[in-house]
């Protein structure tokens, strides 16, 4: 028989051990001996309670209203990787175990992201997943194709990325989607950095597109009215300093300001289901999801340290590089998709001199009207030390590439001799993703890695446990010890709110392997 003082927690491992036991309510309490902490309601009322903290399972983070709609066992999302990076192996394992997470097919020519749809549908039947559908300014028809494959694979739910406005595209894929009634059976996950973004989602779609897509037979009559009473997307993430296309705003001020956007345009419009508010940029840690949904996230987005589990498509050697990447190895560089605008990305320095190459580039852009005016000198550093190809051989592999894939970017080009340096310029941009994605062993230094600091903080919380090594890194075992650790974070959160102080070694979550809340 256990003895009411024998299920008192009094020592460092047995607090841990008792804040561990997520299912049941913790009790802070105080007897002869002193202050302990139990599980055992029997044992707390033998003893004066000071604290009760209830149970909190991974699983009741977040909005019930996100995981009702998309499906899911967790308010979680891995967020969309381009290129296929967040490849069908990923999202097919994060489908099975529970999870929400997007397809990245930003980047992926049209016929490997039919490929990559069909395999998700076969290798997990029935289960909910998104694909993420980019803002292209630059290949408006490749942002088209993507729609078009979702809506030939019925994919219900796309994570909208990098959108500066609506496009009719992403537009046309939300109304397609519209019953009679204002049901929409196609789901949107707007990820946005800016409030003036975010309200063009949290609004219905404009008139002006909603007109120009049905004169053009691409929505219905009954779904062009049943638009004015539905917002464009479902969700709405804020995105804060991630990897990738960020404005590396601090998440706890774009939170709080995009929930307040949301909470006043649902008063102004009332619609019958409010647009959630969720949080991405930052999360690599069980504290910094579970500040997020302190700060009312409705669900947490992860992104940069999905690219160095063994489901996602990166080199052995990116991985390598990724795991061994500390809070400050980010760096911003120019974009490939959105070169000409002057748009940056964050990337991973440590290991790479693809900031500082990419960055040389669109000096060289901004300063001449073409490689034909390029001096001497700078077309030989193209040629011999960036690129590493004569630029007209470069501009025919452009040609080739923009013919099969968007040729109307060719067609643009020319008589541009502008527009025909961003594309040569573009193609080593493009390219260097590619590098690191297939681990070319001559172009290590040319690699680029989309990365944020998040990268750098899971390292440092795995840092001598089991997920150190990249081949121990499923990306479901990765968003289970981020929620269990999530939800035992919010625990000692609430201990720490009514008072009580805890060893610092009986407060942190160590992840390890097979443990349940």
């Amino acid at each position: 028989m256990v003895t009411a003082t024998a299920a008192l927690a009094r020592d460092e491992d047995a607090i841990h051990r008792t804040l561990l036991e997520l299912g049941r309510p913790v009790f802070v309490v105080r007897d002869s001996q002193g202050v302990a902490l139990t599980t055992d309601e029997t044992a707390a009322r033998a003893a004066q309670v000071l604290a009760v903290a209830p149970a909190l399972r991974p699983e009741t983070l977040g909005d019930a209203a996100f995981r009702t709609a998309h499906g899911v066992t967790h308010a979680y999302h891995a967020g969309a990787m381009a290129n296929g990076i967040a490849s069908a192996a990923l999202v097919t394992a994060l489908a099975n175990a529970g999870f929400l997470a997007s397809y990245g097919a930003a980047g992926v020519v049209p016929a490997k992201v039919d490929a990559a749809l069909t395999q998700i549908r076969r290798d997990a039947p029935g289960k909910p997943f998104a694909c993420n559908v980019i803002h292209s300014p630059s290949e408006p028809a490749l942002e088209r194709a993507t729609v078009d494959a979702c809506l030939r694979h019925a994919v219900t739910c796309v994570e909208a990325s990098a959108f500066l406005d609506l496009t009719p595209e992403i537009v046309r894929y939300r109304l397609t989607g519209l019953t009679p009634d204002g049901r929409a059976r196609h789901r949107i996950i707007a990820k946005v950095s800016r409030a003036e973004v975010a309200e063009r989602f949290l609004r219905p779609a404009p008139e002006p597109l909603v007109r120009a897509l049905l004169d053009a037979g691409e929505i219905t009559a009954e779904q062009a009215a049943a638009a004015r009473r539905v917002p464009v997307a479902d969700d709405i993430t804020a995105e804060a300093d991630s990897g990738g296309h960020t404005d590396r705003r601090p998440l706890m001020v774009l939170l709080p300001e995009l929930i307040a956007l949301r909470d006043r345009i649902q008063r102004e419009l009332g619609y019958a289901t409010p647009v959630r508010v969720g949080a991405a940029g930052g999360i690599g840690t069980p504290a910094a999801a579970a500040a997020a949904f302190a700060l009312g996230a409705a669900y947490v987005v992860t992104g940069s340290i999905n690219q160095a589990t063994v489901e996602a498509d990166q080199s052995d050697t990116t991985k390598r590089l990724l795991a061994a990447a500390g809070v400050a190895d980010c760096e911003m560089a120019p974009s490939a998709d959105m070169f000409e605008m002057g748009v940056d990305v964050q990337v991973l320095k440590r290991g790479t001199m693809f900031p500082g190459r990419a960055k040389k580039l669109y000096d060289i852009y901004r300063t001449f009207d073409g490689v034909e005016n390029l001096p001497a000198d700078v077309r030989a550093e193209l040629e011999e030390r960036i690129i590493r190809r004569p630029l007209a051989d470069v501009w025919q592999d452009c040609v080739r590439f923009f013919t099969e894939r968007d040729p109307g970017q060719i067609a643009r080009a020319e008589g541009n001799p502008k527009r025909r340096m961003a594309l040569i310029f573009r193609w080593y941009l493009g390219l260097s993703s590619g590098w690191s994605i297939s681990g070319a062993p001559d172009r290590t230094a040319d690699y680029q890695i989309w990365c944020g600091p998040a990268m750098g903080a899971f390292n440092d919380w795995v840092a001598g446990t089991y997920l150190a090594a990249p081949a121990h890194r499923h990306a479901a075992e990765l968003a289970t010890q981020l929620m269990r650790g999530a939800a035992f974070a919010a625990r000692v959160h609430q201990l720490r709110l009514a008072g009580v102080r805890l060893p610092a070694a009986s407060a942190t979550y160590v992840p390890t392997p097979g443990r349940q809340s």
